[in-house]
């Protein structure tokens, strides 16, 4: 059976793979910044959602990446966990590829 790490590392070699991929670098940081809040306040995807009042279908949407949270939400979500939401621009490294 391939692993899909392996696949991954394969795919990579081709550009417009490698491309599109890139391309959702920020939405999968958003996931991975909401996992992390949930873990650290030791919340399951179940007890968040009771928090929020929504399902934990929604939850596990969000931390996929497959949907996009509101700003309101995701300050629902940082109260929800005890954090403070902060949001922030910085500078493309080579604004030239943007």
């Amino acid at each position: 059976m391939t692993r899909l790490r392996d696949l991954h590392a394969r795919w990579q070699a081709d550009p417009a793979y490698r491309a599109e991929y890139e391309a959702l670098d920020e939405e999968f940081a958003l996931a991975e910044a909401l996992i992390r809040a949930r873990a650290d306040a030791g919340l399951t995807q179940e007890q968040l959602a009771e928090r929020m009042g929504t399902k934990q279908e929604v939850i596990a949407r969000w931390e996929s990446g497959r949907v996009l949270p509101s700003t309101r939400t995701l300050l629902k979500l940082a109260h929800a966990t005890g954090n403070t939401l902060r949001i922030s621009f910085q500078p493309i490294a080579n604004p030239a590829t943007a």
